[in-house]
């Protein structure tokens, strides 16, 4: 049918036809993936506030109780690279609605677990549900909007946001001793939106701007070497996210704040996050994902020097917040329209994002250890200027020729 975009049937991987004004969503499964992506920001936040109950019912060390955080981190790259592998032979709804429900049943083995092994594995499960649906959603948003896709994925990221901010506020409101029931909660959560994946077309579209295109016609260098610096983009960018949101009330009571204002400053810092994201939903629409990281990385790097100033400190990690927070949502459609057919692209740098945060904390820590904690914003702003150069040797390299 001329004009029609192609996109592959998902079970028998034979192209079909699909009109460029078919949704990718139905607006309640928007809706339902928003809800979604409340609903994993608010699990990934629920376990570091619940290390004070978990070590008195398991007889835990501190760093023994972290570990239900990184099993679930764990989870979420097995899922990623597990669900990208699935990804075109299975349909969009089957891995989205599997996503779900491994979560589901995650969450409530570590709310019920009678061990600590088991919470391990319950966590290691429920990260494997939560792998799937951050790169699900992520995936089908960055190529089922068109033009408007770096728009709806700011959206979506943004309610990770929502959730992560409102996980730790129910553990402070009822107390972390009754984590279970929050966990349970949260499970539960997940149920209600398997009724709306009916609104998920079930076909794996191609970017909007792909259709005969070569990965290397827009590249001006090697499609490895472009991946590569995507990739180290990815990494790099989370480190610092990982590293502000963990040193940054230390930082702040080293120069002299309260841990009432450092804490209260970190809070700031991640609402910031949340609010750039819906920010820059419009501005999506005007201005190139080239343009937007550029001046979202300078902007990082300018705040995080301003940051060693202790009178601007505090106002100067939410403005890295607000920089930050469209980097990764808005690189997937970049990456999607620089490297049309190498789909496991996105998958390849979502998991890079989870590894950059897990290892972005004994990183800085042997960094600190190395000069002094006074030094984090420094330390964090050469990390940001990496980010930096990345971003512009990607803009000469992903140019079209």
């Amino acid at each position: 049918m001329p004009g029609d975009e192609q996109a592959v049937d998902s079970r028998t991987r034979s192209p079909v036809h699909v009109r460029p004004d078919t949704p990718a969503f139905s607006p309640a499964a928007v809706a339902a993936s928003c809800v979604g992506f409340v609903l994993i920001g608010a699990l990934q936040a629920l376990y570091g506030p619940a290390i004070p109950a978990l070590r008195k019912e398991f007889g835990l060390s501190p760093s023994a109780a972290g570990l239900g955080l990184s099993a679930h981190f764990v989870g979420g790259v097995a899922g990623v690279l597990l669900f990208d592998r699935l990804y075109g032979r299975l349909g969009n709804r089957q891995i989205l609605g599997a996503s779900y429900l491994l979560m589901a049943v995650g969450a409530a083995g570590f709310a019920l677990a009678p061990n600590w092994p088991a919470a391990l594995a319950a966590a290691l499960l429920a990260g494997l549900g939560f792998g799937g649906i951050d790169y699900g959603l992520n995936q089908l948003f960055a190529v089922g909007f068109g033009h408007r896709s770096t728009a709806m994925l700011n959206i979506l990221n943004a309610h990770f946001g929502i959730g992560a901010i409102l996980g730790p506020a129910l553990v402070g409101m009822i107390g972390s001793a009754h984590y279970p029931a929050l966990f349970l909660g949260f499970a539960l959560a997940n149920l209600p939106l398997l009724l709306c994946l009916k609104g998920v077309r079930d076909l794996a579209p191609e970017p909007a701007d792909s259709a005969g295109a070569d990965d290397g016609r827009a590249l001006g260098r090697s499609l490895g070497s472009v991946l590569a610096v995507f990739v180290a983009l990815y990494v790099l960018h989370v480190g610092v996210e990982a590293g502000v949101g963990g040193w940054e009330p230390t930082h702040l009571e080293t120069v002299g704040y309260s841990a009432g204002i450092a804490a209260t400053a970190t809070s700031v810092y991640w609402l910031m996050m949340t609010v750039g994201r819906f920010l820059v939903a419009p501005l999506a629409l005007r201005f190139s994902a080239q343009t937007i990281i550029t001046v979202s990385c300078a902007g990082m790097t300018a705040c995080l020097l301003l940051a060693s100033v202790p009178a601007l400190a505090p106002y100067a990690y939410a403005g890295v917040g607000l920089f930050i927070a469209p980097i990764f949502p808005t690189g997937l459609p970049w990456l999607h329209r620089s490297a049309p057919r190498a789909r496991r692209a996105g998958a390849l740098v979502i998991a890079a994002s989870m590894a950059g945060g897990v290892a972005a904390g004994p990183a800085l820590g042997k960094a600190i250890e190395a000069s002094d904690v006074r030094a984090v914003p420094l330390l964090l702003g050469g990390v940001s200027a990496l980010c930096l150069a990345a971003t512009l040797w990607l803009v000469r390299s992903t140019r079209a020729q």
